[in-house]
């Protein structure tokens, strides 16, 4: 007797589903050769080991902070950006520290940073933020480098306005890959038409306030996209593992639509004019 329409497709369904799994199997198992192959991967896994220190800023919330190298040693203090953690700068800490007195700190809401108290995901909270870092990580009287990537980069933009009185802290700044403002309609990412505004920015607004779903099994598909949104063609799978998918996919879901809407509202053009301080400006080329 022949089969039923339903129990064919059903069948066929079934064949697909396993085929499915079955390659996405086989390519994470490739994808974990190709990491353990990294000559980089033995020392992107190995945990940093600084001196660890609690901040608490204005608002009561706990900002999580590390110090590198010799403290008698000149002091950068390295900002990470949005669904990142200290932790990014992995490279730049341990070539830094052999020369240099470093401070990272998981801004509020990402890696071991507390919540914000209220909620308040906001520039003015990671102004003061960083006000707190400075106050508690850095001796009275001496003058830092500030470096920011991405939202990093407008916590330091957002101190020299809030905080002008503190600006002669800085004996200069370095702003990586960032923007002040209408990052949505200017971003290249976005499938709509540049003169399509109101769209783009309708659409981007939703999705930067929006967490990823991407279970393990996904991890496949999942690094190969944040490879092209955030990564050259020559990263290697240990930086992809490392410095974007693991630590992307580690933020926590209400930290990552809370800073989401607040970046694409962002407007910091009034600000630039206070960060009087030499500034080192660097991006990627589209």
């Amino acid at each position: 007797m022949a089969r039923s329409r339903p129990a064919t497709l059903l069948g066929i369904t079934a064949l697909a589903g396993a085929a499915a799994v079955t390659g996405l199997a086989r390519a994470a198992a490739a994808e974990r050769r190709r990491l353990l192959d990294d000559p980089e991967y033995v020392e992107l896994s190995r945990p940093l080991v600084g001196r660890p220190r609690t901040v608490v800023s204005r608002d009561g919330t706990e900002l999580h902070a590390e110090v590198f190298g010799n403290e008698a040693a000149p002091t950068l203090v390295l900002l990470h950006g949005w669904t990142c953690a200290l932790r990014f700068w992995h490279p730049q800490i341990v070539d830094l520290a052999h020369d240099h007195r470093v401070v990272a700190y998981d801004l509020r809401g990402h890696g071991d940073s507390g919540p914000p108290k209220g909620g308040e995901f906001s520039t003015d909270a990671l102004a003061d933020d960083l006000s707190a870092v400075l106050a508690a990580c850095v001796p009275a009287g001496e003058r830092v480098v500030l470096v920011g990537h991405s939202m990093g980069a407008m916590a330091i933009v957002a101190w020299a306005e809030r905080h002008p009185a503190e600006i002669e802290r800085a004996a200069g700044a370095v702003l990586v890959s960032t923007g002040i403002g209408d990052l949505v309609a200017e971003s290249q990412l976005l499938p709509i038409p540049r003169n399509l505004v109101r769209a783009r920015r309708l659409v981007g607004a939703s999705v930067l306030s929006m967490p990823p779903v991407a279970p393990a099994w996904l991890a496949p598909v999942s690094r190969r996209g944040l490879r092209y949104v955030t990564l050259g063609a020559g990263a290697t799978p240990a930086q992809v593992a490392f410095f974007c998918h693991d630590v992307v996919f580690s933020t926590r879901r209400d930290s990552w639509s809370g800073w989401g809407s607040m970046l694409a509202s962002l407007d910091l053009r009034s600000a630039v004019e206070h960060l009087r301080t030499p500034t080192l400006v660097m991006g990627r080329r589209p």
